[in-house]
């Protein structure tokens, strides 16, 4: 076993069962199902859970003395249900047995997950049990159990007990749990031919069938045995009761095969009849397993990324990115479905999708522009709905929610819970109104990273345009200043949501959100410049957009209010540096853990509000989402200058007042950090490879994991230190490579030709694959090279 593609774990430990349940999660883009062993149910100690991109459900709760309705990515039926005992003992607990060996591990390679334990029970009998388990890439629909017995010592019947669990519920995070969770009723169990149960399902509000079918077969070797198989059909749960006779010596394999479809699937006639007619077509556990293997072969071949000097690193880059794909892959691309922010893991969020891909796009754009431009169409879908809801609000474009599931509508919180005071508080983050940035900055960078003029003519325009009317409508003229301002909004620090002592939410000019409205108006231009003359005809004929709109927005991308400080630090919005100063070492003396600074306050019967302070990157965002030129050209044209201190400056005061509540903190901050301090980026970059595998926010990974930093983490190794962009139909490198990570090499793909980059400390090589591809433009800090199909070029640095 090759360990640098291993992710370990030694012993049982039920305080950090359900961390390990998220991070030892197998999943195909289609469903995951969490690393929970096969025999729990849930409780303190372990939750199951399985859920299927794209699957919601809405409840309604009283919160608070409010009516509250809430749509969640919907807990599927347990289909790993398995537990055995011996001479009719107690069922299989961990914590009722002598665990003598106990290793758990996930085989990154193959998306694998393998659990070996032995045990001796209050009779003295010592077992020894094996199990594997994997969902299958390339058959997404398809999930697979093996469970091996041994009995070392003992003669005795072993009985075995695997079925189809759907008396479940969403009950995972702590602070929802006084809220209904049940969102399935199942409406239908019958036994199957060949040892196969069917279990039939559908959610309570939006009526989405779920149909699971699971056979089980014992083996021996390679021989099929026949056990003594009774069919148990209780309430909500469905499966067989297996009995076999061992001696001493004896290893008794069961195999458990499982078909999973919904409602929302396509090319199909009914969940159910394909669940069996798709079961009766598979093979055994092992041919699964390999043509399994290959589909991941396949990937990791497009994912390829070595650090030669930093094998720990790695290995967490490979966790990364193995729960990236087990979230969106190929399979994704078929699906109506976006990214829900904590992946197929978990139901923090509530499964919900918010401005996360803007963190994984620049690696899909690279490897898997088909995927990419499904996830953009899943935005391009509730672009009617965003309209809507932009005219509700009396603003004209569309105006996309901070969280969203299944049809668009905004699925933010109206009230939250303060763990650390007991209040229900209202959730003022719908004034988020930089996911509609987000949304933009995604549809573009898919394009200079693609050139796909067919996405950008019938889809990406259209998106472009009518974010760029929202942010364009919410900019009004301030006559005093000769600019144009943007009022009442938030930015990503969420730690602002209003003035202090003042009576609406919202803060004005935040930085971020008049920046990127500039570049967003000024990339809608470029796009309506850049499709053919009869698809911008019928556009702009259809969106009823005048020529006086398109001046206005002229005006503005040369006119907005940026705030910054007296001594030139950009502010994050106007005002704030005129809020109060934080204790920052009391707060830390008197607190462990300061990152939701926002609670403790609240509970001590204070106002974040009224602080310098910040949860995580907001100004900052700006250098990480754009270079220092890039950034400079757009202050320009607003006619500020951006002094060569302005980015260190900026960057130094904001480090000094954010508390890192959030994981993307950390890569944001390891990003700015790159150019001007790379000792402290590559804290922030270990910092970052930690923040799910260490559970840096104490307790939050269990809920899922933090796939935007999972992925942001790669980033930093992809574009950050090496300074890579696609920009200007150019393919730019501008590498500050840490001498510590060793060489990199990663794999590439860039206007349809396969690279592969190299970057040293003291040289870049870019070799192109073989092909009919035309040559691309591979700009290096100052030089230039045209790199053709088959050739490589090198940048001496």
């Amino acid at each position: 076993m090759d360990d640098h593609w291993t992710w370990r774990y030694e012993g049982y430990d039920p305080a950090r069962e359900k961390l390990r349940e998220s991070l030892c999660a197998v999943g195909n883009g289609y469903l995951a199902t969490r690393g929970a062993a096969p025999e729990s149910t849930a409780g303190r100690t372990h939750y199951p859970g399985t859920y299927a991109a794209g699957v919601y459900n809405r409840l309604s709760s009283e919160v608070s003395g409010n009516q509250v309705v809430n749509e969640c990515l919907v807990n599927l039926p347990n289909w790993l249900a398995l537990t055995f005992r011996v001479d009719g003992g107690p069922w299989f607990e961990p914590e009722s047995v002598d665990l003598l060996e106990y290793h758990q591990y996930l085989d990154m390679k193959r998306a694998l997950l393998v659990r070996r334990f032995r045990f001796r029970d209050a009779d003295g009998r010592t077992t020894a049990v094996t199990q594997r388990r994997f969902a299958h890439m390339r058959e997404p629909h398809v999930c697979a159990l093996e469970v091996s017995v041994l009995a070392e010592d003992w003669t005795g019947r072993l009985q075995l007990r695997s079925g189809i669990d759907g008396g479940v519920e969403n009950g995972l995070v702590q602070r929802y749990r006084d809220l209904p969770g049940r969102h399935l009723d199942v409406v239908g169990t019958r036994a199957l031919p060949d040892h196969a149960v069917l279990l039939e399902a559908r959610t309570t509000q939006s009526g989405v069938p779920v149909a699971m079918v699971a056979r089980n077969h014992l083996y021996q070797g390679e021989h099929s045995i026949d056990g003594e198989y009774h069919l148990v059909d209780e309430q909500s749960w469905i499966g067989h009761d297996i009995a076999i006779d061992l001696h001493v010596g004896d290893a008794v394999t069961l195999e458990k095969t499982v078909t999973v479809f919904t409602g929302r699937d396509r090319a199909i006639s009914e969940p159910s009849v394909e669940a069996g007619r798709w079961l009766s077509r598979l093979g055994r556990f092992d041919a699964l397993l390999e043509s399994h293997a290959l589909a991941w072969a396949h990937l990791w071949e497009r994912f390829h990324i070595e650090l030669q000097g930093s094998p720990e690193q790695l290995r967490v880059v490979r966790l990364h990115l193995l729960h990236l794909l087990q979230t969106v892959s190929p399979n994704t691309s078929e699906l109506d479905a976006g990214v829900p922010a904590r992946g197929l893991h978990g139901e923090a969020y509530r499964g919900h999708v918010l401005w996360d891909e803007l963190f994984l796009f620049p690696l899909l754009n690279l490897r898997l522009p088909a995927l990419s431009r499904s996830l953009l169409r899943y935005r391009y879908r509730r672009l009617p709905e965003a309209v809507q809801a932009a005219r509700e609000a009396g603003h004209t474009g569309a105006m996309y929610p901070w969280q969203s599931g299944s049809d668009g509508r905004e699925e933010s919180q109206q009230l939250h819970l303060n763990p650390s005071s007991g209040h229900w508080l209202p959730d003022p983050t719908r004034l988020q109104r930089h996911i509609g940035l987000a949304v933009a900055h995604n549809t573009w960078q898919y394009y200079q990273a693609t050139g796909d003029r067919e996405f950008l003519a019938n889809y990406g325009t259209e998106m472009l345009v009518q974010v760029a009317r929202f942010f364009a409508g919410l900019a009004s003229y301030d006559r005093a200043r000769d600019r144009y301002v943007i009022r009442r909004v938030m930015g990503p620090d969420e730690f602002h949501s209003r003035y202090p002592d003042a009576a609406g939410d919202g803060i004005d000019n935040n930085a971020y959100t008049n920046v990127l409205t500039v570049w967003t108006l000024l990339r809608a231009a470029d796009a309506l410049g850049a499709i053919p003359s009869r698809a911008r005809t019928e556009l702009t004929e259809r969106l009823q957009l005048r020529p006086g709109e398109l001046h206005r927005w002229e005006d503005i991308s040369r006119k907005m209010f940026v705030p910054f400080h007296a001594d030139g630090v950009i502010s994050q919005f106007e005002g704030y540096c005129e809020l109060a100063e934080l204790d920052w070492a009391g707060y830390r003396r008197h607190h462990r853990n300061i990152q939701r600074l926002d609670r403790i306050l609240e509970a001590e019967g204070d106002d974040v509000n009224r602080y310098q302070a910040a949860k995580q990157a907001d100004v900052l965002m700006l250098f990480y989402l754009f270079s220092a030129e890039e950034l400079g050209a757009l202050l320009q044209r607003l006619g500020y200058r951006l002094k060569r201190d302005t980015i260190p400056r900026t960057i130094d005061y904001y480090l000094a007042r954010t508390s890192h509540g959030s994981t993307l903190s950390a890569v944001v901050h390891a990003w700015v950090l790159a150019r001007a301090n790379r000792h402290r980026a590559l804290e922030f970059f270990r910092r970052a490879l930690e923040s799910d595998v260490t559970d840096i926010q104490g307790g939050t990974t269990a809920e899922g994991i933090h796939l935007a930093a999972m992925a942001g983490s790669v980033d930093l190794l992809q574009r950050c230190f090496s300074g890579l962009e696609t920009r200007g139909e150019r393919l730019l490198l501008n590498p500050h490579w840490p001498r510590p990570l060793g060489p990199l090499e990663l794999s590439l793909n860039y206007r349809e030709l396969p690279l592969l980059l190299r970057i040293s400390e003291d040289q870049v090589d870019v070799a192109a694959g073989a092909g009919m591809q035309r040559a691309v433009e591979i700009v290096c800090r100052d030089r230039t090279a045209t790199l053709e199909p088959g050739s490589t070029v090198r940048f001496p640095l």
